[in-house]
């Protein structure tokens, strides 16, 4: 088997994927990079040809890592993608690829221009529940989809503090990356409201008031869709839900970890009553090397799926799913969102790349 070199650069949540990495069977050596480096040089000690390295830099500039996978704070997203791809490595970046439509089109043009690989690790792309009503819609269970919403709630208040006072949408990718994957088309024109208020100190830091921002979203081919998102002085329970509402049938997911999703049937004659039925997920791993198998009940299924797709689509000479078109339109119409809101619900078209 053809092996290649990676490198993990930010361990705080990159932790878990430097042990996907690991024990990928197409990874030869794994390097890794924190700012603490501590936590690099001790993690590579207790993992198999594993190394730390001493910077960023040092990354960039080894010609034996073919790959980097960036687990780092938003701010430094975009700048760090470009290096990677200008010093001829492949890129996968943790969510969102940027926080403006300028980065994005750094990003787009730096990935062709250099020729390697672009991946965005959007977990909600690959969790058992994404496989399941991706089957429904190819099986015709759910009929002609009618609706879909997403929805993300999380309390960021005691998160670094690059994250006080994030517009919302700007990290909403989580609630619209399922809705863009299952539509099969672009998002191309969004409305956008935000809601509640923040303490002052919340908003300094990148002048947006809003806890809480609600869009509702057009595709391309015709479709439309919604999305919430909320991160601050909001009570609510964490969640990453998942709606989609068909002619004959609906798939309903929205609670936590733990919670089953559940389907909903129309009636079948004139005035019968819609039914309903929780639905405990198939297993979805059949495709995944033996190794990383262990590792399919992080984060709802995801994490070693993505790094599956992302080494496969290096040593198959291919761009991987969530490429840099994909990665663009779903951060876009985030960030479009977002500008909406901040014009109170006007109309913002979402560029193409």
């Amino acid at each position: 088997m053809k092996k290649i070199n990676v490198a993990v650069v930010g361990l705080r949540f990159g932790y878990d994927f430097a042990c996907v990495f690991r024990a990928h069977p197409a990874v030869d050596e794994l390097v890794l990079f924190d700012l603490e480096t501590r936590h690099s040089e001790k993690l590579a000690r207790l993992l198999k040809n594993t190394r730390a390295a001493g910077s960023f830099e040092e990354i960039l500039n080894d010609p034996s890592i073919d790959a980097v996978h960036l687990v780092t704070p938003i701010p430094v997203h975009a700048d760090q993608t470009v290096a990677v791809l200008e010093s001829g490595k492949h890129c996968a970046c943790a969510v969102p690829m940027a926080t403006s439509l300028d980065d994005i089109s750094r990003i787009v043009a730096a990935v062709r221009s250099s020729g390697k690989n672009y991946m965005m690790m959007e977990t909600s792309l690959y969790t058992y529940h994404y496989f399941y009503i991706s089957q429904m819609i190819r099986d015709g269970v759910l009929g002609r989809i009618q609706f879909m919403r997403g929805t993300h709630f999380q309390d960021m208040s005691n998160w670094p503090s690059y994250w006080l006072g994030l517009p919302p949408m700007w990290y909403g990718t989580h609630a619209i990356a399922p809705m863009v994957g299952l539509s099969g088309s672009r998002i191309c024109r969004v409305n956008c409201y935000g809601a509640g208020t923040m303490a002052e100190n919340l908003v300094r830091n990148y002048g947006n008031p809003y806890p809480i921002e609600s869009a509702l979203l057009e595709f391309e081919n015709g479709l439309k869709g919604e999305a919430t998102r909320s991160l601050f002085e909001t009570a609510v329970c964490g969640q990453e839900g998942l709606f989609v509402y068909g002619s004959k049938a609906s798939f309903d997911w929205g609670f936590g970890n733990g919670d089953k999703p559940y389907v909903i049937y129309a009636g079948t004659e004139s005035g019968q009553e819609a039914s309903w039925a929780q639905t405990p997920m198939p297993d979805y791993d059949r495709t995944l090397p033996d190794e990383i198998l262990k590792f399919s009940k992080d984060h709802h299924g995801s994490h070693p799926h993505l790094v599956h797709e992302f080494i496969c689509s290096i040593l198959e000479g291919r761009k991987a799913w969530i490429d840099e078109t994909l990665s663009a339109n779903i951060t876009a119409a985030g960030i479009c969102a977002h500008e909406s809101a901040m014009q109170n619900g006007a109309p913002v078209i979402v560029p193409e790349f």
